[in-house]
């Protein structure tokens, strides 16, 4: 960390951003558990300061507490995400920063602690956790502007500006994002598909012509986008009686070489680039786990399951519909196998003025083959 940015984390302690009653991230258990000031400032101040992330709100604020929510919709990031993403950004002083994803407020202030508050705009959606950000900010003495409104636009009044950071996975550019950032600015987002949860950290940096292209640096996971989320209940008509008509076969795949169990290890992401439009969902029972993948197309209900069992070597597959969707799913596992199986820092994204996102392994002129749709 740069003397720059040690000063700003000093005079912006992350515990000032946190309320009473926040969850911390148990990454040894995968849980989230309750921990309240007002009862436990021992365990409250050490989770404060923890290397972990802390939910902040759940269910978009309907619920309350004391236990966790069904699903968590606004955070704290973990500290060292934090710290690599604003030396990704590589800020200077001069430059003006619009950030998507106000959350807690601390990201917001450390960099107007660091470029001063004129020179900083944040977005957030919830009015709720707009107004407890700016309160936190206020009693630093820090006022970058915090508006309240849907991120997807930006905020076109204080453009154009030379850095955008993201705080907030996203399934697509909004092309609001673009069009505010100078030619030579740069774009820092996690971005993904929602085949799965997974998002890597893109760097973009903007052309002459409004488009933007650059690497993926590292794998990570942050909460989607509000109005990019995927609702499941789209796919409650898909599967009907059980496997029914569905062509069925078998495969040897074994489910880790698919991801599962191993994430961020780069299959997933990588799958999800190589096969558009395709959600994928894994169900566990006792002593067999079955992956379900289905078509996002619109109108179309095709689907696909693949159920593994513990101690069989082979794999029972059923497909269903104009797509087969495990077979793409397979022709893309064995293209990243012939590529050696990069990672995520080998693979990068052209965006164009519009929006469209191209992936590329390589280097732009290296784009992703796509198996949808027999392709």
């Amino acid at each position: 960390m740069s003397r720059d940015w040690a000063d700003a984390f000093a005079a912006v302690p992350r515990e000032v951003f946190l309320p009473d009653l926040m969850w911390p991230y148990d990454m040894d258990t995968g849980a989230s558990r309750s921990v309240d000031r007002r009862t436990d400032p021992v365990a409250w101040e050490r989770a404060a300061y923890a290397n972990v992330p802390i939910t902040t709100q759940w269910d978009d604020g309907q619920h309350t507490g004391p236990g966790p929510g069904r699903v968590p919709t606004s955070s704290a990031s973990m500290p060292s995400v934090v710290t690599r993403m604003l030396a990704d950004l590589d800020v200077r002083p001069g430059a003006r920063v619009l950030e998507i994803g106000t959350g807690t407020g601390r990201n917001a202030g450390l960099l107007a602690e660091r470029l001063g508050e004129r020179s900083v705009v944040t977005v957030e959606v919830d009015e709720r956790v707009a107004a407890r950000a700016r309160a936190a900010l206020g009693s630093l003495g820090l006022y970058p502007e915090v508006v309240c409104a849907d991120g997807r636009w930006g905020h076109p009044a204080g453009a154009p500006y030379d850095r955008v950071i993201v705080t907030a996975g996203v399934r697509g550019f909004p092309p609001a994002w673009l069009a505010q950032t100078r030619p030579g600015g740069v774009i820092l987002a996690p971005w993904g598909t929602h085949y799965s949860h997974e998002d890597a950290l893109v760097r973009l940096t903007v052309a002459e012509d409004g488009s933007a292209s650059g690497p993926f640096l590292r794998p990570l996971e942050f909460m989607k986008i509000r109005a990019q989320r995927l609702d499941w209940r789209r796919f409650a008509g898909h599967v009907g009686a059980y496997p029914g008509d569905a062509a069925a076969s078998v495969t040897s795949v074994p489910l880790a070489e698919l991801g599962e169990g191993r994430p961020f290890r780069g299959a997933r992401f990588v799958l999800g680039l190589c096969v558009p439009e395709c959600a994928q969902v894994l169900n566990t029972g006792e002593g067999e786990a079955t992956l379900w993948f289905f078509d996002m197309t619109e109108g179309s209900r095709a689907w696909a399951s693949v159920r593994f069992r513990d101690g069989e070597r082979e794999a029972t597959v059923h497909q269903w519909g104009p797509r087969r969707l495990w077979d793409e799913v397979a022709r893309a596992l064995a293209w990243w196998r012939e590529r050696g199986r990069p990672g995520v820092d080998g693979f990068g994204l052209t965006v164009t003025p519009e929006g469209g996102c191209r992936p590329w392994c390589g280097g732009p002129g290296e784009p992703v083959p796509s198996f949808g749709g027999g392709g």
